[in-house]
């Protein structure tokens, strides 16, 4: 049973004051930061000290606090990193923040850019274009299943093919990124990164991009495989087929697809220590 300590004690003992001059010595948060320093979860950890130092300090006043309760609370400061190191440093922030683009940016191109990257994943595989559904129904009504299959599995390929010729692309913006572009992204949402890449580099990577996936396309046999499946739809009495835009399709899937992969690369490295691959990683991203 938890036991009550006489006010008295409480309010007298040598036992309690050591412990909360203790906590007030060890606070970063109010006496050792650095003017204009930044740091996203700065604010955060002052509130929940000032939260913290309260409930102490109404424990020692009430005589309420079985050694326990105090305990817990002490437990709590630990977790806030009180005591163990300073706020970080303005350049070591972007600096982790810089890396942990370049661990997201490469674990996406690896990803994207290999064998069944995006065929075998059913949040990216690029499937027949809407506007081709109405061929792609009347092809199998008649038997060309396994051509239409053959079509999609090439439009995959090609994103395949073209998918590692992003990553000096995202470099290159993560090389010319401000200082001010840094901290809106380590102070953002948990895409703000992704975000980021999506308004910097979209029209690039659609430039670098299309060129690629139309060699791709040609040596997978998209192209051909498409004319081939329009002449054999519009061989059907009364079939009709609008002309598309097959080569802007695929370039764009591909470009989603990345910045769809990416997006979540990011996530785990804000959200799951395993992601933090790097000491920088986690010291930036642990606080």
């Amino acid at each position: 049973m938890e036991s009550f300590f006489p006010r008295d004690f409480v309010l007298s003992s040598v036992y309690w004051y050591p412990i909360l001059i203790h906590c007030l010595s060890h606070l970063p948060v109010f006496g050792k930061i650095k003017a204009g320093s930044f740091n996203p979860s700065l604010e955060r950890r002052k509130n929940k000290v000032t939260r913290l130092l309260s409930a102490v300090i109404f424990i020692l006043i009430t005589a309420i606090p079985a050694s326990a309760q105090l305990d817990r609370l002490l437990k709590e400061f630990k977790g806030l990193g009180i005591g163990q190191q300073s706020a970080l440093s303005d350049d070591k922030v972007v600096a982790g923040l810089k890396e942990a683009l370049h661990v997201g940016t490469e674990n996406t191109v690896n990803l994207t850019g290999k064998m069944d990257g995006y065929f075998r994943n059913e949040a990216i595989k690029i499937l027949m274009p809407e506007k081709m559904q109405m061929l792609e129904k009347g092809l199998r009504t008649v038997g060309y299943g396994p051509q239409v299959d053959e079509f999609v599995l090439s439009m995959n390929r090609a994103a395949e093919r073209a998918a590692p010729q992003a990553k000096q692309i995202f470099w290159d913006a993560i090389k010319a990124m401000s200082f001010d572009d840094a901290r809106k992204i380590l102070g953002g949402n948990e895409t703000a990164a992704t975000d980021y890449f999506k308004g910097k580099t979209t029209d690039k990577l659609t430039a670098a991009f299309k060129p690629i996936v139309d060699k791709s396309m040609n040596e997978v046999g998209v192209t051909r495989q498409y004319k081939e499946l329009v002449g054999r739809f519009q061989a059907i009495p009364f079939a009709k087929t609008e002309s598309f835009d097959l080569d802007h399709y695929v370039t764009d899937k591909s470009l989603g697809g990345l910045f769809y992969v990416l997006g979540q690369e990011e996530k785990k490295i804000r959200t799951n220590p395993a992601a933090r691959v790097t000491d920088l990683l986690k010291e930036v991203f642990g606080k």
